[in-house]
């Protein structure tokens, strides 16, 4: 699923349910991280960290640790950009040579409408506006989900190029469709303009990020790629 909406550069590895929790298959490392976790916790740590040394691997990368950086920011291993997600049923890790991409980030959330009250804060006038406008024409689809989706793989992709927090209310969401043809998930792209100063990347500010997303298997996945030109 996240695989489709990334370049053929990037290797992704994904988990339905619980498959990747295997018992034993965190470093000493990673264990010390989450001694004291709640199991739900637990397991998803394990089963995400599962998923990212399988795309190691596919890499040719030796296997490693994937420990959580600053605000919880996984730190991959030197010459390597990636992104995980994890939620209820499904885990996903991502990764890139560097030289590949300057970033991208990755999120997975139920395809379901978003807890009372959320809305508001995570979505600008313009934004709840264009989602309005979207679910006339395909109310099947959570939109303010795959908006506060999109927002986080937008975060996830700008932290490591800035190491600053991003707020939601500091990138504006355009979300486009494409024609749905038989037997074919809902997907389509989104462009976010981003309502402060932008990331230099080899001396360029940029000033949006572009994603793609879809909807599937009751899940909503989006991802970021950052090129570096």
């Amino acid at each position: 699923m996240i695989e489709e909406l990334l370049p053929a550069a990037v290797v992704a590895v994904e988990a339905h349910g619980d498959e990747a929790a295997v018992d034993g298959a965190l470093y000493p490392e990673e264990q010390a991280v989450i001694a004291r976790a709640v199991e739900k916790r637990r397991r998803e740590f394990t089963a995400v960290r599962v998923c990212a040394r399988r795309a190691m691997e596919k890499l040719g990368v030796p296997p490693q640790p994937v420990l959580p950086g600053e605000r919880g920011a996984p730190r991959w291993p030197a010459g390597l950009v990636g992104s995980m997600t994890h939620c209820e049923g499904y885990c996903a890790a991502v990764l890139v040579r560097a030289g590949e991409l300057a970033s991208l980030g990755i999120d997975a959330e139920p395809h379901d409408r978003l807890p009372d009250g959320v809305l508001g804060s995570v979505a600008l006038p313009t934004e709840e506006r264009r989602l309005h406008d979207l679910g006339r024409s395909r109310p099947d689809v959570h939109w303010d989900r795959l908006l506060f989706s999109a927002k986080e793989s937008v975060y996830k992709a700008w932290f490591p190029l800035t190491g600053k927090w991003l707020d939601f209310l500091e990138a504006d969401i355009e979300i486009f469709t494409e024609p749905a043809g038989q037997g074919k998930a809902l997907s389509g792209g989104f462009r976010a303009e981003l309502l402060v100063p932008g990331p230099l990347v080899n001396g360029r500010r940029l000033d949006a990020f572009d994603g793609r997303w879809t909807v599937r298997r009751g899940l909503v996945a989006t991802a970021v790629t950052v090129p570096h030109h």
